[in-house]
């Protein structure tokens, strides 16, 4: 009777089938616990980053991206020798022992500038990798046409966890003091282990209706070579597409950060109102993401289709910098800003990542690991650079506001162009998917 309650509640919010309720619960709350996690330890993050001052931002963005030129190749090496099933462990586990070592280290009185430094380098590049594979995971488990039912709810698990996770570290903060705060690191730790659980029940529910091939390419691993991320996107219109859509994003998202900070720098002059200000936007954010979601993204993309979602987020940024162009004030910039990010971790995200589950395992986890980071953060750094330049050539910031609006244009048009190669390939596999098919990545 209860299982019948929750089932029937669960398919009023999203247009899910009995036999994926256990794959999609569990995705949900592995969603949760690794966003829970990482924003239990992100204010401890973003204090220990500005303690060194301002002007030491820059060189920790740019140590970040060299990390993770390092890092990708050797989660290429692993993803080369590992099967799923055995991927998602290990990678949760060496970001857990990373935390427990940094705790230890805290605590034996390691100079908290240089752990600071540290700490936020390694936490950079912690939050885009494990987010990365939770992905990747979900893409080689869930078809093309369940994603786009799915992943909005699944999304959902992720946005609550990040308005939960600052709320306990703002509690316990008062609580604990600054000395024993890292105790955080602990916990975070022991979410990522949680996560582990999540994925296994996860795999164990989706395989339980896939075919005996299916569930047996699980344990296989991917194979290919080290540096095989690099060379699909190169090789592939739809790879390259991509991952100018991400470049564009990140180049959206640097301007409109750059010209918040330097309008909050304005309006208020003391940092406790600046984090009051950025506090009440993340949490904003994250409450409208979850209802978006919950209630708004599956339903789109079944119903309008995936072009639709994938066009949500190019245009508000259209119309948001033409309005900063005209009228660049905080109100705007923080409207804005807030749109743009609730519509990007609602609908543009899920919508994404629903584009790679029509590719071949292989491109599943090593080209969507190079993109989903060495392009990203190699986006920002490029793009701050760009904004800098624009300015020191007198731009103001409508001009460059203005300069965003092309560019706006033509991420819509990357979107639309990936939209309808999705379809074709979702349409060329839906008789007979193979996860590890040797099929072409076009």
């Amino acid at each position: 009777m209860l299982r019948g309650f929750v089932l029937r509640f669960v398919q009023r919010v999203v247009a899910v089938r009995p036999e994926e309720i256990g794959a999609v619960v569990w995705s949900f709350v592995y969603f949760f616990l690794l966003l829970f996690g990482y924003y239990l330890i992100r204010p401890l993050r973003d204090a220990m980053g500005i303690a060194g001052g301002e002007k030491a931002l820059p060189w920790l963005f740019s140590a970040t991206f060299g990390v993770m030129l390092c890092a990708v190749p050797l989660y290429g090496a692993l993803v080369t020798r590992l099967s799923r099933r055995r991927l998602v462990p290990v990678v949760h586990r060496f970001f857990a022992a990373n935390l427990l070592l940094f705790f230890v280290l805290a605590s034996l009185g390691v100079p908290r500038p240089l752990l600071g430094r540290v700490f936020f380098v390694w936490t950079s590049v912690y939050n885009l990798f494990v987010v990365s594979v939770l992905w990747s995971f979900l893409v080689d488990v869930f078809t093309s046409e369940q994603g786009k039912r799915l992943f909005g709810v699944i999304a959902a698990g992720g946005s609550a966890g990040a308005i939960v996770g600052p709320l306990v570290t703002a509690a316990v903060s008062k609580r604990l003091g600054q000395t024993h705060l890292f105790w955080l690191l602990v916990l975070a730790a022991v979410t990522l282990e949680a996560c582990v659980l999540c994925a296994r029940r996860a795999e164990h529910y989706a395989g339980a209706r896939d075919a005996p091939a299916a569930r047996a390419s699980s344990d296989k691993p991917v194979g290919g070579s080290l540096f095989a991320g690099i060379r699909l996107i190169v090789g592939s219109p739809y790879l390259a597409g991509i991952a100018l859509a991400i470049l564009l994003l990140t180049t959206m998202n640097t301007f409109l950060y750059l010209q918040k900070t330097d309008l909050v720098r304005r309006a208020a002059q003391d940092s406790a109102a600046h984090t009051a200000l950025f506090a009440w936007n993340d949490t904003a954010v994250n409450v409208v993401s979850a209802a978006l979601s919950l209630f708004l993204t599956g339903r789109l993309m079944t119903r309008l289709g995936l072009a639709a979602a994938l066009a949500v987020l190019p245009v508000l940024s259209g119309l948001g910098f033409s309005a900063l162009a005209v009228y660049p004030s905080l109100a705007v910039v923080a409207v804005v800003e807030g749109l743009r990010r609730a519509a990007q971790y609602a609908i543009e995200r899920p919508a994404r990542e629903v584009l790679y589950t029509v590719l071949p395992r292989e491109a599943k986890y090593k080209a969507k690991s190079f993109i989903d980071t060495v392009v990203f953060r190699g986006g920002d750094a490029v793009s701050a650079w760009a904004h800098a330049g624009l300015l020191a050539l007198g731009l103001s910031s409508s001009g460059v506001s203005l300069i965003a609006v092309p560019l706006a244009g033509l991420w819509l048009g990357v979107a639309l162009f990936l939209a309808r190669r999705e379809k074709v390939l979702a349409e060329e596999g839906a008789e007979a998917r193979k996860p590890d098919a040797p099929a072409a990545v076009t």
